[in-house]
């Protein structure tokens, strides 16, 4: 976790590479990546909660304050809940929707996409209770990475944070203004109510932001071991305005931007990085986009300026400037060897899109210091950096968890490292979690599937290893830019105006699941029956929890519970499963049978087993063809 202001020099030659000719599957990744957004929520989980190893967390976060603050993401691989990661994360994936929502509902993402930035946004609502507050933070990481349990049991210091006229905090105000004036244009079509709600909560924390100023984190001093804001807080009132003007064509806040650019640095920073902590360069790309579509006005001048350093970025990227972005052998963007995917992933949505700002504006090349650089070499860099994320890399390896054949084992991760509280229910201690759990040298227990972990070091190494945080840690921010790039990847080449007002498709949420196959939102087909059997003194219950249908099959999702009906403890119970086709989880198989999963030893008294499986016909025959009672 962290960032900064720095620049980063070194000139690598791009490797040219075709949109159309890559071997991922990047709807599938997409799909998966949604899925990591759902293992980080904290509060009540949802009756479509896909990651069911996941259980409700974090139910009395804001009491002790007089207000309610349950809900929201966790940020990373710990259990507190960070404003700032956490709107930047909104902002990204609302802008992502905004401008390839149409290839998300292509893919039957578009409503879980939308479902993902809503967990956010209502708590931010939560979070804004007056004009001039704003919860900033819920829980401390010096307490929180004292621990090591799950969300479900924490015992943590849950105490509140926020920002206030006497303490202001202008860059957190400000970016939750951008994520709530985004997310406003995402739900403007289907939820009308819903989005002038999050306008006028946008309206609100700009001007808070913006009359109250100070840094965050001179208020809210707990974070800046964690999330320090280098760069200050110009950054975030020029991006804020921005996203508000964008959402409102309202000329104040173009006119914010045209006289505030030279003073706050959005005409004066050539940046070669862009994330949860610097935004100039994201700035400078969507005042870019006012210009090419004729909306500048009298500030056509001033944002030409803007547009000059947003050229700057994307040159740096392809190696084409005076100063430029380092990059590993194997090709990658590298400017920090802590977690520095948040800076791949964002840099690669800001290529993506001002490619395609600039095809829609046909204006056909980015002049560089060394030569010009299309359109399409912008979004093939993209590409590269997305291939590389998905094992094109020297390792071959993804950094996708759950993405490819080989990926990450060992995820710095409390939820996903300790065996869910559904399979075993024992409360997991402060400091017993680190005994129990994060010093096992084996793989997690749960797949935090879609996760991007902090990924390789300069040089291409990377130890997939529980401890080694610095590589294995994955987070939103991480996240949120790919939504965007791999939709559009999955989409294609076909014809769009990327400067045209925004029209989002009505969206469908089919379920996906573990295999990555999509269903019909139109096809509901009726679940089998429970089958229960008896086996003296276990009992084996099984029943259809969901279905889909795929090229003309239907599918199911079958969850199997093995109780011991003795009073004794159940020790090497073997099970037989026949007429399985189709894949299983939560059992280790060994020869012919099947056993107990790697995390669990035995099945006291009264307790039971879960393990699912995926299938295109009836329940399988599971039986019991041995046990011990101890």
């Amino acid at each position: 976790m962290g960032g900064g202001v720095v620049v980063l020099m070194g000139l690598v030659l791009m490797m040219p590479l075709l949109v159309s000719g890559g071997g991922h599957d990047y709807g599938k990744a997409l799909s998966k990546s949604l899925l990591f957004f759902e293992a980080q929520r904290s509060g009540v989980l949802p009756s479509t909660q896909r990651i069911n190893w996941r259980s409700n967390s974090g139910l009395h976060d804001g009491k002790a304050s007089g207000v309610d603050l349950v809900g929201g993401y966790y940020d990373a691989g710990d259990n507190v809940k960070f404003g700032l990661p956490m709107a930047f994360t909104i902002t990204m994936m609302s802008w992502g929707i905004l401008e390839y929502g149409k290839q998300m509902a292509e893919s039957g993402e578009l409503g879980h996409a939308l479902d993902a930035v809503k967990w956010g946004t209502d708590y931010f609502i939560k979070a804004h209770p007056q004009p001039y507050v704003l919860y900033g933070e819920v829980g401390d990481g010096n307490t929180d990475h004292y621990c090591w349990q799950r969300p479900e049991d924490m015992t943590t210091d849950r105490r509140a944070y926020r920002i206030d006229p006497q303490h202001p905090g202008s860059d957190l105000a400000a970016e939750t203004a951008a994520a709530m004036a985004a997310a406003s244009m995402v739900f403007r079509r289907h939820n009308p109510a819903y989005s002038a709600e999050l306008l006028n909560h946008a309206y609100q924390l700009f001007d808070f932001a913006d009359k109250y100023r100070g840094k965050y984190d001179s208020s809210i001093t707990v974070a800046q071991k964690y999330y320090r804001s280098i760069s200050g807080y110009a950054d975030e009132l020029l991006w804020s305005a921005a996203w508000l003007y964008q959402a409102t064509n309202n000329e104040y806040y173009l006119d914010y931007m045209g006289r505030n650019g030279d003073s706050m640095g959005g005409t004066g920073w050539a940046m070669t990085e862009f994330g949860w902590d610097v935004k100039y360069a994201g700035a400078q790309v969507l005042a870019s986009k006012f210009l090419m579509q004729g909306k500048a006005g009298r500030h056509t001048a001033v944002l030409e300026r803007y547009q000059q350093k947003a050229d700057y970025f994307m040159c740096s990227c392809l190696g084409k400037s005076t100063r430029n972005v380092r990059r590993t052998p194997g090709g990658l963007l590298f400017r920090q060897r802590w977690n520095n995917m948040q800076f791949v992933t964002s840099a690669s949505f800001l290529l993506t899109v001002y490619s395609d700002y600039l095809s829609s504006s046909r204006q056909r090349a980015v002049r560089c210091a060394s030569g010009y650089a299309s359109p399409s070499e912008l979004l093939n860099f993209a590409k590269s950096q997305m291939d590389y994320i998905l094992g094109d890399n020297p390792r071959a390896t993804s950094y996708m968890v759950g993405y490819g054949s080989t990926y990450p084992q060992q995820v710095h991760h409390r939820a996903s490292s300790i065996v869910s509280i559904k399979v075993n229910p024992s409360f997991v201690s402060c400091r017993g979690g680190y005994d129990m759990w994060y010093n096992r040298k084996a793989s997690d227990p749960n797949l935090l599937e879609g996760a991007l972990v902090g990924g390789p070091d300069a040089y291409d190494n990377f130890a997939d290893e529980r401890d080694n945080y610095e590589q294995t840690e994955p987070a939103t921010y991480n996240n949120a830019p790919i939504l965007g790039i791999l939709a559009r990847l999955s989409g294609g080449s076909r014809g769009f105006n990327q400067l045209l007002p925004v029209v989002l498709p009505n969206p469908t949420a089919p379920m996906v699941n573990n295999t990555g196959m999509r269903s019909s939102p139109r096809i509901k087909p009726s679940l089998p029956a429970p089958v229960k059997k008896t086996f003296s003194p276990i009992t084996v219950e099984q029943k259809a929890t969901s279905s889909w249908s795929y090229k003309g099959r239907t599918y199911y999702r079958y969850s199997v519970s093995v109780t011991n009906d003795s009073g004794k403890t159940v020790t090497d119970l073997k099970l037989s499963l026949a007429k399985l086709y189709g894949p299983i989880w939560g059992l280790s198989k060994s020869g012919e049978s099947y056993g107990f999963p790697r995390w669990l030893k035995s099945l006291p008294a009264g307790e039971s087993l879960e393990f699912v499986y995926i299938h295109a016909a009836s329940p399988i025959d599971v039986g019991v063809s041995g046990y011990k009672l101890v």
